[in-house]
């Protein structure tokens, strides 16, 4: 409801009075003369309403007047209802204005000092209580801004009237009611001589310093004296108009500094901001991320200013694989985070997923290395693979999947359901599989593949392999009941995945050597819950004695998972197969080995959760079964499609 001055409240209402022509009584007046008395505790307003109509009460019984006796009922019983006068009193003490309030004292810092002294000297529970709020940072920084105002107002420094010079119309800050906000705060901050501010400054059209973010954990989030959109004018009396400027003045300053803000309208925080241990009040949740690429701040050219840092220290620096507690995602473009183990804990930008999938979509071919250069000098092909989409070959685009950051949460010791061992071809696979299980069958188990192949003479079914018809597999095939499968000589082998969870019902970890374009569907399935070991190629004379001893044992180096232990030697291709391994010794395919390696590496990292080079045999067997056993001792970070 607006309300209106004196004025024009009294010529409104001597135009609605006079417009209503009829003839009054001696008895209508008589009851005017009831509701016009004794109204001594009514505001001016509301004699001046009567004021208006006293002029026609005061005309003879003959003479008709302008006064409708039901409206002027109305209007008296209106101006008389304590909503209205309410409003007058509003009105009229917006119409005086506010004086000047002088402080009452200089000394409040002081004082609430003292008075924490006696509270903390007595032992009942509101003393305790009040000991605690008075040594808060917020109420502190309340008191000393006052204690500063008051002073500088006995100095005579203080100004009452809104604000001068430049900053009395300025256009960046928002309106109300069509005017334009001129407030300026005077912010005094401590800080630590080698401790940075905490906070990120942007100039934006108008020329202004505007606080782009407040990192959290900072001196000033500590503090809680800034907001983010507050543009800074002065640093200790020194203007200041470009971010050099303010730079070199927060670089003097030591112990304290003080800014003048102009202060901005604050939306309420967005909806993907998170909170960290800072700030227990909040009931917003953490969020843990495995990063998976590797991160240098003093290299990104993008990494927003600020004062008195470095790019090194406004940027977090990571590595591979370690795991970010996202204190703040509000921005799309920078998150502020923390290596959760890392020195000290500080909170740093770093890329967001969105802003990083842009610049990696925007590299050029030719600058592209991490794709684009092999090992050993390998040849890359120019030639483009133009194909239609299809589920067969939803690896080509697994592979081509950008994932810079997973989700994880950290979960007690527990034991993974299966062990999964990636690598390439004569890598050492298969052997390190069946001396997994024969270090331990009553804890490690595998399973039986399954084939359309007709079974053979001295085979029994169950044993080597699980045989079934063509049609039936097809149709399990389609019903997705296969982890993996392939073709070989017009038969079909495959891991099903019925067998994986038979091991795992039976207590045991199921060993597993499959394909890498498995571990998708293993990372995501909370059944499976793989613990995925990476065997790297090693050099080119321990691949040598691999093969060496793979044709010792006559384990096979083929891509599936089954086992080819006994079939494969009363069959009549022991002579090919002799014949292949023997040309294995040649150093081009060693070579391609570990090009292969490389390759695969690079494309399935993200799915790893640890990574042996595979240079001897034992080595390699002792370090699996060790990072086995940690899994039962140590706390895990895992994926959170785990446990939610």
């Amino acid at each position: 409801m607006v309300v209106l001055n004196r004025e024009q409240d009294r010529a409104l209402l001597l135009q609605s009075l006079e417009a209503v022509p009829v003839a009054k009584t001696q008895q209508q007046q008589q009851q005017e003369g009831v509701y016009g008395g004794g109204q001594k505790g009514s505001s001016s307003s509301s004699s001046h309403v009567q004021e208006a109509a006293g002029p026609a009460k005061g005309q003879g019984e003959e003479t008709s007047c302008s006064l409708d006796p039901t409206d002027l009922l109305f209007l008296r019983g209106l101006m008389d209802s304590p909503i209205m006068k309410a409003l007058i009193k509003v009105q009229d003490t917006l119409e005086d204005g506010v004086g000047v309030v002088e402080p009452v004292s200089t000394g409040s810092t002081k004082l609430a000092s003292q008075l924490h002294l006696l509270c903390e000297a007595s032992t009942s529970a509101p003393s305790q209580e009040l000991a605690e709020l008075l040594q808060r940072p917020h109420l502190l920084a309340l008191l000393e801004t006052h204690d500063t105002i008051a002073e500088r107002r006995h100095a005579g420094d203080a100004t009452t009237n809104g604000v001068s010079g430049c900053h009395n119309n300025i256009t960046f800050m928002p309106e109300e009611n069509g005017h334009p906000v001129d407030t300026i705060r005077m912010v005094g901050l401590r800080k630590k001589p080698d401790e940075p501010l905490g906070l990120t400054v942007r100039e934006d059209e108008s020329g202004y310093l505007i606080i782009a973010r407040i990192m959290a954990g900072g001196s000033i989030d500590r503090q809680g004296l800034l907001h983010v959109g507050d543009a800074i004018c002065e640093v200790n009396g020194m203007e200041v108009e470009t971010l050099k400027a303010l730079h070199e003045e927060v670089a003097k300053c030591r112990d304290s500094v003080t800014l003048k803000v102009i202060p901005a309208l604050h939306d309420p925080p967005a909806a993907n901001q998170v909170t960290s241990s800072l700030h227990p009040d909040s009931t917003k949740t953490i969020c843990y991320m495995r990063a998976l690429y590797c991160y240098d701040p003093a290299e990104d050219t993008l990494l927003p200013t600020c004062p008195t840092q470095t790019a090194t220290e406004i940027g977090l620096k990571f590595n591979k694989g370690d795991i970010l507690q996202i204190v703040d995602q509000s921005d799309p473009n920078w998150w502020q985070a923390q290596v959760v183990g890392g020195r000290g804990r500080r909170t740093g930008l770093i890329p967001s997923q969105e802003l990083e999938e842009r610049r990696k979509a925007f590299v050029r071919q030719e600058y592209d290395y991490v794709h684009k250069i092999g090992i050993c000098g390998t040849r890359i092909s120019k030639r483009k693979k133009k194909f239609m989409f299809s589920t067969k070959k939803s690896m080509d685009y697994d592979q081509a999947e950008l994932i810079l950051y997973e989700e994880v949460a950290r979960m007690p010791p527990f034991m993974r359901k299966t062990l999964v061992l990636v690598g390439t071809h004569g890598v050492g696979r298969r052997t390190l599989k069946n001396r997994i299980i024969a270090e331990d069958p009553s804890k490690f188990g595998t399973i039986i593949p399954h084939t359309s192949r007709p079974m053979r003479e001295l085979e029994e079914d169950g044993k080597a392999y699980h045989f079934t018809t063509r049609e039936a597999m097809e149709a399990d095939i389609r019903n997705h009941r296969y982890l993996e499968y392939g073709e070989l000589n017009g038969n079909l082998y495959g891991t099903k995945l019925d067998s994986i969870l038979s091991i795992i019902r039976s207590g045991k970890m199921c060993v597993l050597d499959c394909s890498p374009a498995s571990l998708k569907y293993l990372r995501s399935s909370s059944e499976m819950l793989p613990y995925v070991i990476f065997l790297a190629a090693p050099g080119m004379d321990e691949i040598k004695n691999l093969y060496n001893i793979g044709s010792a044992f006559g384990y096979s180096s083929r891509n599936l998972t089954f086992d080819r232990s006994s079939s494969i030697r009363y069959s009549s291709r022991r002579a090919r197969t002799l014949e292949s391994l023997a040309s294995l010794y040649e150093e081009d395919d060693f070579k391609r080995t570990m090009e292969e390696s490389a390759k695969l590496q690079r494309a399935y990292d993200k799915y790893f959760d640890l990574v042996i080079v595979n240079n001897d045999l034992n080595d390699t067997l002792n370090q699996i079964v060790e990072a086995v056993n940690r899994l039962a001792t140590e706390p895990q970070w895992v994926p959170v499609t785990w446990v939610y």
